[in-house]
């Protein structure tokens, strides 16, 4: 079963690299060393998720909205 993330952090190191820190919702923490490169990806893959997802996203928002208008 995958681990639900708490929280992220990506911090810079000295050779123009990062560090991935991902907190699970137990505390347990993942460092994983990535690229500008792999970073850029992750980005892109993302936004890739989230434009495909937003139409049904809104169309939640508006639901909710309507409810709270017509109560």
């Amino acid at each position: 079963m995958a681990r639900i993330l708490s929280q992220f952090t990506i911090t810079p190191d000295s050779d123009g690299d990062y560090t991935l820190h991902l907190e699970d919702e137990d505390g347990e923490t993942i460092e994983m060393a990535a690229s500008y490169e792999q970073l850029d990806l992750i980005v892109e893959a993302i936004e890739d998720v989230l434009d495909s997802d937003e139409e049904d996203a809104l169309a939640v928002d508006e639901d909710e909205e309507e409810k709270t208008t017509d109560e």
